[in-house]
C-alpha cells in the first residue's frame, strides 16, 4: 500500500519504539517538552523521504500513532518540534531528522557534515544560533523490526567462581583470521565461526566479553584525520547492533553468534555505554536524544542549562535519575538478555549509573530497578567503578551482586613483577582477592575482576617491551594515553634481537599471567595476550582500526606459539584443580577443618608483622588448603620478583608432604621437567613463579 493512502490513528503508549502487531505498526516516543512530533517514512535504503505523519496523540508525555497496513522493514525517522532555547535547556530543531531511541535496526550510512548541528557552525555565538537546514540525506534511519518467533538463544550461565573472561573486539578477533571467509571478517558471523569458537573453548576461557556492539558512530574529529572510533565507546542507539558488524544487515546475526558460543559452553558479555551518548557537549550534533528532549535525557547545569554536566569526559552525561531514562536503559538490558541471549554486561563508567543529586549512592533508583527485575536476576553485572565526576572513584562500593574491575590489582601486580620495593603487603592483598576492598556486606572474591591488561593500555607484550608510550599514530603528538604504566623494557625500548632480553620478557609475561590466574577472584585476559600481540607501544589505540589492533593469527613466531601453549596449560589448571579457587575469603581461623590461606617467607616461616615490612624482600609463598589443614590437598605458590635467586624452604606442616610441581614459569610451556625432585629447600630462580601441590 502506498504510504500516501495510509491513515494514522492514535496508538498505545505502553511499548516505546516501533512495534508490529501483525496488522500494522505502533509508534511511541517519549518527550515531555515537545510541541509536535512528525513520523517520516522513507524508501528502503533511506535515500528518499516519502511521507510524513503527525503523531496524533500524546498521553503521559508519550507521543504515539498507529499505521494500519504498515509492515516490518519500513524505514523511518522523527522530526520533533519545540522551543530552541539552549539557555533554558531546550534544543528542539524539527529540521533535523532524529533516530528512534528504541530502534532495533538502522539503515543508511551516517555521514558527517555541518547539517547535523542544530546551530549554525561557525556563528559568533554558536549554540545559541539556529540552523534550519535539513540533514536527512546524511543521517542513518530507523527500521521497523518484527519480533522474532524463534526462541532466544538459551542462556549459558557460568558460575562466578568458575569464570574466566576474555576481552575481545569483533574486528580485532576476526579481520585476519585465516579460516574465516572474507565476507565474515569484521562481523558477528565471524566471531561465531566454528574455528574461532573452537579456539576460545580450547584456550580455556568461559566468557567472551565484547567491546561495544550497540550502534555507534565515529567521532568527526577522527574521521577528518582518517581515523576511526575503533573501540566503539560513542554509542548512538542502545538497541540496534552496530551496522558494520552485520554481514547482511539483519540484527538477528547477533543471535546466531550467541548461539554458536553457547553451544561451546561460552558466555557472551557485552561492554555497554549507558553513561553518555555520541551527541557530545553543547556544541555537538543533534541526532537523537538532544532533539527529542534535551532537558529530560541529559544532566544539565542547574545554574545555566545551556551547559552539560560532564562526569564522563565525553561532553554529556545521561540523567539516570529521570524515570524515562531509567526505563530506556532497563528496556535495553532486557532486550539484549531476553531476545538476544546475552549473559551479562560490563558497564562503562558505571559510577554514573548510581549518581543521584547528592552523589553516588549504592541504593540509587537505577540499582534498585536492576535488582528487582526478574529478567536480569541471573545476569552478570560488572562495573568499571569510576568516572571523572566528584567522588567518581567507587572501587568496592557497588551493591551486592555486582563485580568490579580492580585497577588496584592491575597496578600492584605490574609493580611487583617490575621489581618495585616494599610490595609484599600489597601483592598479598591482591592475591587474596582484595579482601581489604571487597570483603564486606557479604561480598565474595568473585566480586573482584582481576586484570593486568585490557583494551585501554599496553598489551601484555608491550608492557614488558616498552617503558614509554608510543601513540604517535593517534595524531595527537603522543599527548594522549597514560604516561605511567608501571612497565619496563628490560634494557632496550621496543623489539630487539637480544636473546637474553627476549627470554626475560617472555618469562615476565608468564609470571604476570600466572599471578592473574592463580589469584583469588575472577581473572580477565585481554585478547591476543596469549599470543604475544603487540600494539607497537601504543597504549591508547582507541582510534586504530588496523593491524595494530587486529590479531595476527597467521604471523605467529616460535615465541608466540610458546606463549599460547603456556596460556592453555595455565588456564587448564582451572578445570583440573578447581579447589585452588574458593568463593569465600580465606583466613586462618585456627580450626584445622576450615579452608585457609597461609603466608610464608623464604625460611618456611609463617609471615609475621615484621616480615611484611621488609622493604627489599621480593619473594613470598602462600599455601591454600581448601579442605583445611587435615585435608587431602594443599597448594603452594611461590613468587620471586627479585633479580637474584632465593633459597626457599618449603613449609614444615605435619599434614603436608610429597610436594610436586604443577607449574614453573621458567619453562616456556609452564610444564615442569618430569624428573624434578623437590627437597626441603629449593632454589627459587630470579623472576619466577612455582605452583606446587602436596598430598597428605
Amino acid at each position: 500500500m502506498p504510504y500516501s493512502k495510509l491513515h494514522i490513528e492514535p496508538g498505545n503508549i505502553h511499548t516505546l519504539g516501533s512495534t508490529w502487531d501483525g496488522d500494522g505498526v505502533n509508534f511511541a516516543l517519549f518527550s515531555s517538552h515537545a510541541e509536535k512530533v512528525e513520523l517520516c517514512l522513507f524508501n528502503d535504503d533511506g535515500s528518499q523521504e516519502l511521507q510524513r505523519f503527525a503523531l496524533p496523540d500524546c498521553t503521559s508525555h508519550v507521543w504515539n500513532g498507529y499505521l494500519r497496513g504498515l509492515r516490518p522493514g519500513t524505514v523511518y525517522g522523527y522530526r520533533v518540534y519545540g522551543p530552541y532555547q539552549p539557555e533554558l535547556g531546550h534544543r528542539f530543531n524539527h529540521h533535523k531528522l532524529l533516530l528512534d531511541p528504541y530502534a532495533r535496526q538502522l539503515v543508511g550510512e551516517f555521514t558527517w557534515c555541518n547539517l547535523h548541528y542544530g546551530y549554525q557552525v561557525g556563528s559568533q555565538d554558536e549554540d545559541l544560533s539556529f540552523d534550519a537546514r535539513d540533514n536527512a540525506a546524511f543521517m542513518s534511519k530507523s527500521v521497523v523490526v518484527a519480533r522474532s518467533h524463534l526462541p532466544a538463544p538459551r542462556q549459558n550461565r557460568v558460575r562466578k567462581r568458575d569464570t574466566v573472561i576474555y576481552e575481545g573486539h569483533v574486528r580485532g578477533l576476526t579481520m585476519q583470521h585465516p579460516a574465516l571467509p572474507p565476507s565474515q571478517r569484521g562481523t558477528f558471523r565471524g566471531v561465531g565461526h566454528s574455528a574461532l569458537v573452537r579456539y576460545l573453548r580450547d584456550l580455556g576461557v568461559t566468557s567472551l566479553q565484547l567491546l561495544p556492539v550497540q550502534g555507534f558512530i565515529h567521532d568527526q574529529f577522527l574521521v577528518e584525520k582518517n581515523l576511526r572510533n575503533y573501540w566503539g565507546y560513542n554509542t548512538l542507539t542502545f538497541f540496534a547492533p552496530h551496522q558494520a558488524y552485520l554481514q547482511s544487515g539483519d540484527p538477528h546475526e547477533f543471535r546466531t553468534m550467541v548461539s554458536a558460543l553457547h553451544d561451546a559452553g561460552i558466555e557472551v558479555l557485552l561492554d555497554v555505554v549507558y553513561n553518555h551518548t555520541a551527541e557530545g557537549g553543547r556544541t555537538g550534533p543533534t541526532l537523537c536524544f538532544r532533539g527529542i528532549d534535551n532537558l529530560a535525557y541529559y544532566r544539565l547545569q542547574a545554574e545555566n542549562p545551556r551547559y552539560y554536566i560532564n562526569d564522563t569526559g565525553c561532553g554529556n552525561t545521561l540523567d539516570l535519575t529521570h524515570p524515562y531514562v531509567i526505563k530506556l536503559v532497563m528496556d535495553s538490558l532486557r532486550y539484549w538478555v531476553t531476545e538476544m541471549g546475552v549473559d551479562g554486561f560490563r558497564f562503562d563508567l558505571a559510577t554514573v549509573l548510581g549518581r543521584e543529586q547528592h552523589g553516588f549512592d549504592r541504593g540509587s533508583g537505577f540499582f534498585d530497578a536492576m535488582h528487582q527485575d526478574p529478567a536480569l536476576a541471573a545476569v552478570k553485572f560488572i562495573a568499571e567503578p569510576w568516572d571523572i565526576g566528584p567522588g567518581g572513584y567507587q572501587l568496592g562500593n557497588f551493591p551486592n551482586g555486582w563485580s568490579e574491575w580492580n585497577d588496584r590489582y592491575r597496578d600492584t601486580v605490574r609493580r611487583y613483577w617490575r621489581g618495585d620495593p616494599g610490595m609484599l603487603p600489597e601483592i598479598a592483598r591482591r592475591l587474596h582477592g582484595s579482601s581489604d576492598i571487597f570483603e564486606h556486606n557479604g561480598r565474595r572474591p568473585s566480586s573482584c575482576i582481576n586484570f593486568i591488561t585490557c583494551h585501554d593500555g599496553f598489551t601484555l607484550r608491550d608492557m614488558v617491551s616498552y617503558r614509554y608510550k608510543h601513540n604517535e599514530a593517534n595524531l595527537e603528538d603522543n599527548r594522549d594515553g597514560h604516561s605511567e604504566n608501571y612497565s619496563s623494557n628490560y634494557g632496550i625500548e621496543g623489539p630487539t634481537d637480544d636473546i637474553g632480553i627476549n627470554e626475560l620478557r617472555a618469562r615476565q609475561q608468564r609470571n604476570l599471567l600466572t599471578t592473574l590466574v592463580l589469584s583469588q577472584g575472577t581473572p580477565m585476559l585481554l585478547a591476543g595476550d596469549e599470543m604475544n600481540h603487540s600494539q607497537d607501544g601504543n597504549n591508547n589505540a582507541y582510534c586504530q582500526d588496523s593491524p595494530l589492533n587486529w590479531l595476527a593469527w597467521q604471523h605467529q613466531d616460535k615465541e608466540s606459539r610458546s606463549m599460547l601453549d603456556f596460556s592453555r596449560y595455565l588456564l587448564g589448571l582451572k578445570s583440573r584443580h578447581p579447589h585452588l579457587w574458593i568463593n569465600s575469603y580465606l583466613h586462618d581461623t585456627g580450626n584445622p577443618k576450615d579452608p585457609a590461606i597461609r603466608w610464608f617467607n623464604a625460611y618456611g616461616e609463617e609471615m609475621q608483622p615484621r616480615h611484611w615490612g621488609q622493604h627489599n624482600v621480593h619473594s613470598l609463598g602462600y599455601m591454600v588448603s581448601p579442605e583445611g589443614a587435615a585435608g587431602s590437598n594443599h597448594y603452594l605458590t611461590i613468587l620471586n620478583s627479585g633479580e637474584t635467586a632465593v633459597e626457599f624452604t618449603l613449609p614444615l606442616q605435619s599434614s603436608v608432604s610429597n610436594w610436586r610441581v604443577l607449574l614453573d614459569t621458567l619453562q616456556a610451556d609452564g610444564q615442569p621437567p618430569e624428573a624434578r625432585e623437590l627437597s626441603l629447600t629449593l632454589q627459587m630462580p630470579a623472576r619466577c613463579t612455582l605452583l606446587l601441590q602436596a598430598a597428605r
